[in-house]
Parts: C-alpha cells; sequence; structure tokens
C-alpha cells in the first residue's frame, strides 16, 4: 500500500528545515554592536591589507559600486587583502532589509553590520576628518591609512586606491586579464 502522505510531509519537513538554513537565508554577516568589536577586527588583520568599505542598502552609490569590492577580491585573493564591508543599515532593520538584500546580491567579500549609532564618537576614530557620508572607504596596512570619500566608478579607479598598499602581489590591474575580458562580454 501507497503513503503519498506520508512522502509530501516527509519533504515538506525536510523542505522547512533547509530554508530554516543560515547558510539559505544569507551569507555569514557579523555585528559589531560598538566601535572595540570594530576596532578588534581591525586589530586581527596584523600586516595584512585590510580594506573597510562602510555603505548602506539604501544608498545607492554605495549598492552601484559593491561589485568592484567583489571583483577587486577576485583579482587579488584573500592572502594580499582582506575586504569587509561594512553596513550602516539599522540593526531594526536586519531581517526586513539587510538579510534580503544579501540573499539577492551574493556578495562573495566579509560583511559585517555596525550597529553602534553613536556616529560621532566612532566615525572620528575610523578616520579624523569623515563627516559619515557614504560611501567610504579606509585601507591599511599597520600604520599606514588612505580613504577615499565616494563611489569608485569601476574596479581600475578601486584597484589605483588599493595598489599602493598591496605589496608582493603578482596582481596588477591590467586591462586585458581574463576578468576584464569577461566583463567586457
Amino acid at each position: 500500500m501507497e503513503r503519498p502522505f506520508r512522502l509530501s510531509l516527509v519533504t515538506l519537513l525536510f523542505t522547512g528545515f533547509l530554508c530554516g538554513s543560515t547558510t539559505l537565508r544569507s551569507q555569514d554577516f557579523v555585528i559589531y554592536d560598538n566601535l572595540d568589536q570594530l576596532q578588534a577586527r581591525i586589530d586581527r588583520a596584523g600586516d595584512t591589507t585590510l580594506l573597510l568599505n562602510f555603505w548602506a542598502t539604501w544608498c545607492k552609490p554605495c549598492v552601484e559600486e559593491l561589485p568592484c569590492f567583489d571583483e577587486l577580491r577576485e583579482l587579488y585573493g584573500e592572502q594580499n587583502i582582506q575586504i569587509v564591508l561594512i553596513s550602516l543599515d539599522f540593526k531594526s532593520q536586519l531581517e526586513k532589509k539587510f538579510i534580503p538584500f544579501l540573499l539577492q546580491h551574493h556578495l562573495k567579500s566579509e560583511v559585517a553590520l555596525m550597529a553602534d549609532q553613536d556616529l560621532d564618537k566612532w566615525i572620528p576614530v575610523i578616520y579624523e576628518d569623515w563627516d559619515g557620508a557614504i560611501p567610504a572607504t579606509l585601507i591599511i596596512k599597520g600604520k599606514k591609512r588612505r580613504f577615499n570619500l565616494g563611489k569608485f566608478e569601476n574596479l581600475e579607479e578601486l584597484e589605483t586606491f588599493v595598489r599602493p598598499f598591496v605589496t608582493d602581489s603578482a596582481a596588477v590591474f591590467n586591462p586585458n586579464s581574463e576578468l576584464e575580458q569577461g566583463r567586457k562580454k
């Protein structure tokens, strides 16, 4: 005797289990509730070049430049540069906006949410002359820092900004590279 009800119940339960899985809901991300947590991440980079991009889901120029960071990650590789995309979205919008955004865009770089809304306290620590406008990008290697306020229009602009901080790497922007040729098709 066949039991189609059992089979569909098992299928339903299995599907429910998979959909509840964090990996299927969105990519991994961390939440920094305060500057100390973000500073700990910065410190963990050690001598590796660390690029921090501050953005938000509601910021059109921010969203437009996000693919450039994933392309840069592909170009240089994780051993030469660590890229952290730090969203300034509200923590209260996590389930409604932030996670759906991550699901839709499939970012490959490390993603974090800066939940500390005391901007006047932590923004000048990140970069003294930063007024909090986004997109903003900070690159750090040891004591050396460089800040960019505004959108990178393409990978070449971003790579030019990063190049002085990435040493011991054979990766240099080449418009004839396979990556660039693939982008032109």
